[in-house]
């Protein structure tokens, strides 16, 4: 079976989307906030994307991290909108944007400290009871530790093994940190619970000084960013891929050229495990 490689839906080119015949993603990734409880034309539209295409969910607003108690009404609505359009993924960044409720504009870094692991895998514990399906965490980009006890690796690792969650591998965002904070991306990966991988992100950064990458998901992916999706490919289980494009969105063409150069990577390490994205996805939800 073929690696799935899908692709971020986005209001900004539904209509140039469903007419087009150029791009061909096997599954959409979309926002839930930005698709929950809409109804009329959007609705209309939304729903013949998900007729036609698998859908998951990458949330944004969660704020795993924060002190404040979970936002219950926002995980109804989101269990409800899992529920209605069969999703089988639902993943969060590790990360936090919300404190004494007040919504920031970014997503935070937690402190890689013992009691944040507490705190986040209880929280995250709660979320999976809510939905009655497992969360698969994001490592995220970061541009300096708060408070840190430990390193981001054994942080993630803690994280997963006490929650019992699932691990969305954002590849770009391990090149990110690697490069800013000056640490080994492959050692990185290759010492995670890799069998905990539900799927990749892929997307493009911004070097804006010689020592600092942004992550900016608006640019094409650069060549070293595939040769370490390439490594990693070859240590996990085929699971599906998303290429992710935030801003600057690009001629479908080159979109679509984004995704075959996903698919023949990730396609020619098939033979390095004999598991299945189905079977796979089957797994870990």
């Amino acid at each position: 079976m073929k690696t799935q490689i899908g692709i971020g839906y986005r209001k900004d080119f539904a209509e140039e989307f469903m007419q087009d015949t150029i791009l061909k993603p096997d599954f959409v990734e979309v926002a839930p906030e930005n698709w929950m409880r809409i109804g009329g034309y959007w609705k209309k539209v939304f729903r013949e994307v998900a007729d036609k295409y698998p859908v998951f969910l990458h949330g944004l607003s969660l704020s795993i991290g924060s002190p404040d108690e979970l936002d219950m009404e926002f995980l109804g609505n989101v269990k409800k909108f899992i529920k209605e359009y069969d999703i089988k993924i639902y993943s969060e960044h590790l990360s936090f944007n919300s404190c004494d409720n007040a919504h920031l504009y970014d997503l935070l870094p937690i402190p890689f400290r013992e009691d944040a692991i507490n705190h986040v895998s209880a929280r995250i514990r709660q979320v999976q009871d809510f939905l009655e399906m497992p969360l698969a965490i994001e490592n995220v980009s970061y541009y300096t530790p708060v408070a840190a006890e430990m390193s981001e690796q054994d942080f993630i690792n803690a994280i997963i093994a006490e929650s019992g969650c699932n691990m969305l591998l954002d590849v770009n965002n391990v090149y990110v940190n690697a490069f800013n904070h000056n640490y080994d991306a492959k050692k990185f990966i290759k010492d995670l619970p890799l069998e905990k991988v539900a799927y990749f992100h892929m997307a493009g950064h911004t070097q804006v000084e010689p020592d600092l990458i942004i992550d900016t998901h608006g640019e094409n992916i650069i060549d070293p960013v595939y040769e370490l999706f390439d490594y990693t490919t070859q240590l996990v289980q085929p699971v599906p891929v998303l290429l992710e494009r935030d801003f600057n969105i690009p001629e479908f063409e080159q979109l679509q050229s984004e995704i075959e150069n996903l698919r023949s990577i990730a396609n020619k390490n098939l033979n390095k495990s004999n598991v299945t994205t189905k079977e796979h996805i089957q797994a870990t939800v």
